[in-house]
């Protein structure tokens, strides 16, 4: 595949001057010329969604730069693709600068000044000028309103919150090792087979919901464990 940089920009979904600035950065190899026009391969596109991805996962330029500097510049677009695999999020989502009014229309009710201090304590949302609100995470926005709702102190509230936040932190980072370990590093040990190279990408994309849902029903468990054990003593 051969794109000028107008072909390769409209492929991503980036704009021209992106593309040209991430190659000035170095996320992206220099292009192949032909006469004064520079061309643009699989490889290119495969990096530039690469990047992309990474950015939905909230990490700075510098970030994706050192990241970037660990693939190996001969990386194939289908091992590119397997990176993009395993990186992408499960629930990608961009924070959004909404008015009041859209704020209480996603919500499905009015929130206060009250209300709104609440859930900027739990880290949900944040104000900026004219009025207007930050969601940090639009897909927490709905149970986090309802949670901000409950008639418990604020405090008990950040608690769990933080709470939360930590453990599947810690959760999410350890299941990562264990699939890298056991998974991914024997991939390349392999020898990076190309129907291995497939069966990862497919493999991740059915992992990631399962876990997700996993995780959901054990912590369902275990919160009824503790309430059984709570009631005992």
């Amino acid at each position: 595949m051969e794109l000028t940089v107008d072909e390769l920009a409209a492929r991503a979904g980036v704009t021209v001057r992106t593309v040209r600035y991430y190659a000035g950065r170095g996320l992206l190899p220099p292009p192949r010329l032909r006469g004064r026009t520079g061309l643009y391969g699989d490889d290119h596109l495969a990096r530039l969604e690469l990047v992309r991805e990474l950015q939905t996962l909230g990490l700075t330029l510098a970030a994706i730069e050192k990241h970037l500097r660990r693939i190996p510049a001969d990386a194939t677009p289908e091992d590119l693709a397997l990176q993009r695999a395993l990186l992408s999020p499960w629930a990608p989502e961009r924070p959004e600068v909404l008015d009041r009014h859209e704020l209480d229309r996603r919500v499905g009710r009015r929130l206060d000044d009250g209300a709104l201090a609440r859930l900027e304590a739990l880290g949900v949302v944040e104000a900026v000028p004219d009025g207007a609100v930050r969601v940090i995470s639009p897909l927490l926005l709905g149970v986090s309103a309802e949670v901000a709702a409950l008639p418990l102190p604020l405090d008990t509230l950040v608690a769990s919150h933080e709470a939360v936040e930590r453990h599947t932190t810690a959760l999410a980072a350890e299941l990562q090792q264990v699939f890298q370990d056991t998974v991914v590093r024997r991939y390349r040990e392999g020898g990076r087979a190309p129907e291995e190279r497939a069966r990862l990408i497919e493999l991740a994309g059915k992992l990631k919901p399962l876990l997700a849902r996993s995780v959901v029903t054990s912590f369902q468990r275990s919160v009824d464990k503790a309430i059984r054990r709570s009631t005992h003593r």
